[in-house]
């Protein structure tokens, strides 16, 4: 069964902060500086069960990403957990309608976090 969560950020911070806390749990991760990079991570690693997308990039953003990941169907399948510094009115429903299957701000709850991914691994 896939375990492994992935982690698609630019800020190097965030995904230090979000593998120490993901670890602490007992969850495997992964991470990708940028989308391009985590969607070829995706095509080559067939274990990783969710995808943790910041949604404000530079280049391609998560919006972009789930996009191209659900153009594919090796991909498509994969559940995506939008991650976003912007917590404005709307941004959830814009995330989920964008394809996410869940939707958590920063600074990460990480309570919040686990239960979600405890529905998809």
């Amino acid at each position: 069964m896939a375990s492994k969560v992935l982690i698609i950020d630019d800020d190097n911070r965030n995904i230090f902060a979000l593998k120490a806390v993901l670890k602490a749990k007992g969850y495997q991760c992964l991470s990708a500086a940028g989308a391009e990079e985590g969607i070829d991570l995706l095509s080559e690693d067939k274990n990783i069960a969710v995808v943790l997308m910041d949604m404000m990039m530079p280049g391609m953003d998560g919006y972009q990403a789930i996009a191209k990941m659900s153009e594919n169907p090796e991909l498509k399948d994969i559940p995506v957990i939008a991650v976003t510094a912007q917590a404005m009115l709307g941004d959830k429903e814009r995330c989920i309608s964008a394809g996410a299957v869940g939707y958590v701000s920063k600074p990460i709850n990480v309570d919040e976090l686990t239960r979600l991914l405890t529905e998809y691994i």
